[in-house]
Formats: C-alpha cells, structure tokens, sequence
C-alpha cells in the first residue's frame, strides 16, 4: 500500500530557512499531482504548494517566491525548500499525493497523506 514519510521539520528563527522532504513508497512521484499542504492549530487544513506530471508548479496562498517543491525522480523523493521564514508559517506540514492529472488546493481530493512534521518559527 501506499506509505508516504515526510522529515526535515524543526524550529527555526524567523528569516530562517527548512528543507522538507517526503518519501513515497508504492507511488511513483511524477506521475500525477502531488502537493504539500500545512495545518496550524485551530485552522484548517491549507494547500502550500503542488506540482503536476509535467513539473508545472503551483503556489495557493500567500508564500510564492519563498516556498519551492520540487521532485527527484531518482530517489522518487518530494521537496519543499521554505526561504525567508515566518512565525505565521508555524504548522504541521504534510505531503499529499493521488492519481489525478489535476492539481487541487482541496485536500479531499488527495487520497494519500504523510504523517506531518512539524514546523516551528520564532
């Protein structure tokens, strides 16, 4: 079955920067969208980023230019590069996968999540 493992969260200081990754197992990243999705407490659920088959990316909200997902195909491995570092980024970060074309900032439409880890900012 599909497992996906996310790491790289931690607390850092405001301007700081993270790196998240997300391992998939019985999933092939790069064959559908996938997306990066955070959630603080007592908020809902919010799409981050996503990124399509075709590598097309996608930035909902308010971090473009500061966020980056990327994937490596090799290591069939999910990145979101987060630069410039806000405590209102302060949240549980998941990764989101399925195996739809399009790219959605509903996370009902991901039928695959990651366990989160958590981001801190100060």
């Amino acid at each position: 079955h599909v497992q996906l493992v996310e790491s790289g969260g931690g607390s850092v200081q405001a301007g700081g920067s993270l790196t998240l990754s997300c391992v998939a197992s019985a999933y092939t990243f790069g064959s559908a969208c996938v997306a990066w999705f955070r959630q603080a407490p007592g908020k809902e659920r919010e799409a981050v980023a996503q990124i399509d088959g075709d590598g097309k990316t996608f930035y909902p909200g308010s971090v473009p230019g500061r966020f980056a997902i990327s994937v490596d195909s090799a290591k069939n491995t999910l990145y979101l590069g987060m630069n410039n570092l806000e405590p209102e980024d302060t949240a549980m970060y998941y990764c989101a996968a399925d195996h739809h074309p399009f790219c959605s900032d509903y996370a009902s439409d991901y039928g695959y999540w990651g366990q989160g880890t958590q981001v801190t900012v100060s």
